[in-house]
This record gives C-alpha cells, structure tokens and sequence, in this order.
C-alpha cells in the first residue's frame, strides 16, 4: 500500500476527475477481503455504501482488510487505511487521522453522502488499535 505522503504528492496535481481516479485506484489495490469476513460484526456503520473493515494482528502490527460495494468509497477507505496500514496498534490508536487526510480535502471534493462514514471508519480503526494496544500492553 502506497504512503499517505505518496499518495497526497499525486493528488495535490489532479484535476477533481483525475482525483475521484486516483481513489479508485487506490481502492483496488486494496487487498482482497474474503467473502466470509463481510459480516453485520464487520460492517461499518453510518455509510452510504457497504463498508467492512477488518483488523489482522501481524508480528505486532496492524493490518486491515477492507471492502465497499462502491468504488469510491472502497478509495476513500483505502485512502484512510492508508495513513496507518501495517504500524503498532499504539501507533495508529495515537494518530489523528483526520489530520492527516485534511490535506485531500474530501468534504469539498466529493458528495457529504460518499464522506458522511468517514468518521465512523476512522473511529472503528482508533477503537480497534486502542483495544489491541491494550492487550498488547
């Protein structure tokens, strides 16, 4: 999966057909989610779209599967997914996301119902680090 930075690099010189591209790009280089993990436990709630994000513990680090029906939001995923993807469960329950994405913009970019879930998958992946961090304490 491509940095935040990376990604951020090549949006900031795309025009708003080029950018809406980029995230579905960036939504299928998403790896793939089994069908099985798609489940009511993993849904996202408050999204448009379908949305299933899925946490894996790896060597102490955490790495999500995810998914959207739509393909737009499954970039929109990606691209929040992008910003701690892979790092220690304290780190990513310590990141402001939302920070982070800022720059990209979104609210002004694309429709309130294609980032009205933004925060609801932003919280999931705070909760799911913070919860992780802790056992891992």
């Amino acid at each position: 999966m491509r940095s935040l930075d990376d990604i951020r690099e090549e949006y900031e010189f795309l025009d708003a057909d080029e950018r809406y591209r980029l995230l579905i790009e960036l939504g299928r280089e998403l790896d793939p989610m089994p069908e099985a993990l798609k489940t009511d436990a993993t849904l996202v709630r408050g999204c448009s779209a379908k949305v299933w994000v899925y946490p894996i513990v790896e060597e102490g680090r955490l790495h999500f599967l995810a998914d959207s029906n739509a393909a737009i939001t499954k970039g929109i995923v990606a691209l929040v997914l992008s910003a701690v993807q892979d790092k220690p469960a304290a780190e990513v329950a310590g990141t402001d996301i939302a920070a982070a994405l800022e720059p990209f913009d979104l609210k002004n970019q694309l429709s309130s119902n294609r980032t009205q879930g933004v925060p609801n998958m932003i919280a999931l992946v705070k909760q799911t680090a913070a919860r992780l961090a802790a056992e891992q304490g």
